[in-house]
């Protein structure tokens, strides 16, 4: 992913989500990329690709090396900048383009997945996606039990998958991340295997907003792995999460890669989630609920 912002000028931390955006019209962010990955990794989820950033020079490192018709939609911007929007089925205009200045860029750069020739993947349609309409609301935001019905459908009523989504849930409310409509997992290992977190250029959008619909399974499923609790237990009490994600981040080639005050927000979100486990906890006198195995707390 990359982003035409000045280097020598820029928020090197992204854009924010403006105001009046839905989320599913916000920017695509490449510094989310890459924080979304380091958190991922001290998380101990590891389920994210491996992601760096990098400032290239457009003009030798992308045009003079590029064939066929994507050099057609290089141009030079009113303000002398050069750029360019490529081809696919989204967003492919001169209203979208990526542009340097005034040839010098700033990007992510992610490593490739294994081809489906020797890792063949499955898309699912993650059961707390979103509408994705101005009006229309999703059937988990309408109906109060709606985690019985996910833990009744196959593939979430055995094996690891519906404890994965809890840490995705958790992973994507600590980034803000209201862009997981889909999740993709490795198709030869059947329901053994995990979620790769995938795409997440619309995280870190608003640092001051938190937004609990994020964590939906967790607070309609009350549940959660121990290892995750554990995880997140350590760094409420010792050193803190915001603290860590720097130290890491401090060695990317873009750094700094994230605004402080969305640093700030991984603290305070540790809490709310941590608050969200407890109250679970404290409303679990209800007889049906029960502790699932050595992994997991049915709260």
């Amino acid at each position: 992913m990359i982003a035409g912002e000045d280097p020598a000028s820029k928020i090197c931390e992204g854009r924010p989500t403006l105001p009046n955006h839905f989320y599913f019209s916000d920017y695509e962010r490449h510094n989310a990329e890459i924080a979304a990955f380091h958190l991922d990794r001290i998380l101990g989820f590891r389920r994210t690709v491996p992601v760096a950033g990098r400032v290239l020079n457009m003009t030798t490192e992308i045009y003079d090396v590029t064939e066929g018709d994507i050099l057609k939609t290089f141009f030079v911007s009113p303000a002398n900048n050069f750029c360019f929007h490529g081809k696919c089925s989204y967003y492919c205009d001169t209203g979208h383009a990526i542009c340097g200045n005034p040839d010098m860029l700033e990007g992510s750069f992610a490593a490739f997945l294994p081809s489906s020739d020797l890792a063949e993947r499955k898309v699912w349609r993650h059961p707390w996606r979103r509408s994705y309409h101005k009006r229309r609301k999703a059937q988990w935001e309408l109906q109060s039990d709606y985690c019985i019905t996910v833990k009744t459908t196959p593939p979430y009523d055995s094996g690891r998958r519906l404890l994965d989504l809890m840490d995705m849930s958790i992973f994507d409310f600590l980034t803000g991340n209201m862009d997981r409509h889909h999740y993709e997992t490795f198709k030869m290992f059947g329901n053994e295997t995990f979620p790769l977190h995938l795409d997440q250029g619309r995280a870190f959008g608003k640092a001051y907003h938190d937004e609990l619909s994020i964590l939906a399974p967790l607070l309609q499923c009350c549940l959660v792995r121990h290892t995750t609790l554990a995880t997140l237990l350590k760094f409420h009490n010792g050193k803190p999460l915001s603290a860590a994600l720097r130290d890491v981040m401090s060695s990317d080639p873009v750094s700094p890669v994230l605004w402080e005050p969305h640093l700030a927000a991984l603290d305070r979100r540790v809490i709310i989630i941590l608050n969200a486990i407890r109250k679970c906890i404290d409303q679990s006198e209800n007889p049906n609920v029960q502790e699932l195995d050595d992994m997991a707390i049915a709260l």
